[in-house]
């Protein structure tokens, strides 16, 4: 089978491009949208629906996975693809962000981690090795490095203090995947916060390593937007031109159209499920809208006219308000289907016009 990325087209306007990602399990073709599964499900959407919403590849958390059901259990049920019944690729981050997030809970060293589970107190480790480990065993298709996602405000000598620690988990990272007999795929990642020579500093060091693909994280964690944009203008373009770009945790789709002028192909984000489960939804011009108010109790109308996903084909605003009121579950999944085809449907869209 073919491994690798191509670039198929550039962008006459932008540094837009369209490319194939090959990985064990199928080609994705990006720009792409990402949905999260991060433990092992897409929020209220099963399936056979995200392949009708024309999803590619979704992504899965390995710090929740770890701890729950344990990444042996996944791998003797004959892996992540098998475990949760999806035949397409699978990205799973390396559960730093969770980790990080901790704060009291957590210990940091040179060569990793210790902290505290948010299930029941128990102590764990994350090394480098362990959480290349812990992927290798879900059998994800694309596996992230262990790294430090440093909060936003953050001052600059810590930002630069975990970035160094960062590259150092980064290089161990790359020297243990290479001595592994796997076809899975490990993408590099770049930290650095709001602070441009941090981050150059950063593309520098993990651009040295044979990564299958870059990522930059450490956008998305509460910034304003304009300096989101700048990092993702400013960096994206910094990055070898012949592999994958990913930037992590992005789902507005005014930052997605940033991104992808600005010659990114990957992207994930949380926000359609989780705007879906408090009755919000996209509407055209990128509109987030609240389908519990009043104006929409006898609305016939689909959520977005023309829009052809499941829900906007079969029912109205008012039943699902109804729905919505009545907390129903079906509510959280027919917003989530919406949501999510908006996002995969806009990607596609950009894509099919570069070039």
């Amino acid at each position: 089978m073919n491994h690798g990325f191509s670039v198929l087209k550039t962008d006459k306007k932008s540094k837009a491009r369209r490319g194939r990602l090959w990985t064990p399990h199928g080609y994705i073709d990006t720009p792409v949208f990402m949905p999260v599964g991060t433990q092992a499900a897409v929020k209220g959407v099963l399936p056979d629906q995200l392949v009708s919403l024309g999803s590619q590849i979704i992504l899965s958390n390995t710090y929740h996975l770890a701890l729950r059901p344990g990444s042996e259990l996944i791998q003797a049920a004959g892996g992540l693809h098998a475990f949760m019944q999806w035949d397409r690729p699978i990205l799973t981050d390396s559960g730093g962000y969770q980790v990080f997030s901790l704060q009291s809970q957590r210990t940091i060293d040179a060569d990793g981690v210790v902290f505290k589970s948010h299930l029941d107190g128990s102590r764990h480790r994350f090394t480098p090795q362990t959480v290349v480990d812990h992927q290798v065993r879900l059998g994800s298709d694309i596996m992230m490095p262990l790294d430090i996602c440093t909060p936003y405000g953050a001052t600059k000598a810590q930002t630069a203090a975990d970035m160094a620690i960062t590259h150092r988990w980064e290089a161990d990272a790359a020297r243990y995947w290479h001595t592994l007999n796997t076809d899975q795929l490990l993408f590099g990642l770049v930290q650095g916060g709001m602070y441009d020579d941090l981050r150059q500093e950063s593309v520098a060091a993990i651009t040295q390593h044979a990564f299958s693909g870059f990522a930059i994280g450490g956008v998305s964690v509460g910034e304003p937007m304009a300096d989101m944009h700048r990092i993702i203008e400013t960096v994206t373009p910094q990055l070898p031109p012949d592999k994958p770009r990913y930037i992590m945790g992005i789902g507005l789709p005014e930052n997605l159209e940033v991104a992808i002028r600005s010659g990114a192909d990957m992207f994930d984000c949380v926000l359609p499920t989780r705007l879906a489960r408090h009755g919000q939804v996209f509407m055209a011009g990128h509109q987030r809208v609240s389908l519990k108010q009043a104006r929409f109790k006898l609305d016939p109308e689909p959520i977005q006219p023309g829009c052809d996903c499941y829900t906007c084909m079969r029912f109205s605003r008012g039943y699902l308000r109804h729905l919505i009121h009545a907390r129903e579950l079906s509510a959280a999944t027919l917003l989530s289907i919406h949501n999510l085809r908006y996002l995969i449907r806009l990607v596609d869209t950009i894509r099919n016009q570069i070039g």
